[in-house]
């Protein structure tokens, strides 16, 4: 297009994109997705909320979209203490 304003970003290859993301809570994340995937049905996992390095909504959120990504239906429930997921059937 001719007479366009220069760019004020630069332009990368796509190919030298980042297709993943390796946030603040990967670590646990990875370890609360291992532990769902070996979870008998009808059973939760019991987390105590000192041992979460950020707040019980931070890690919920971070690990509501990794479960997403790893198409892994979840639910959680919480208390002043612990929080608890588990997995639900995604037909239901």
């Amino acid at each position: 297009m001719s007479g366009s304003s220069p760019m004020r970003f630069i332009s990368v290859n796509q190919a030298d994109v980042p297709k993943g993301r390796d946030g603040k809570h990967k670590q646990i994340i990875t370890q609360l997705l291992s532990d769902i995937a070996q979870l008998d049905a009808g059973s939760a996992l019991k987390i105590p909320l000192t041992e979460l390095p950020d707040t019980k909504e931070n890690i919920r959120s971070a690990l509501s979209r990794a479960a997403t990504q790893h198409d892994i239906s979840i639910a959680t429930s919480s208390n002043d203490d612990f929080l608890f997921v588990w997995k639900t059937d995604p037909r239901a």
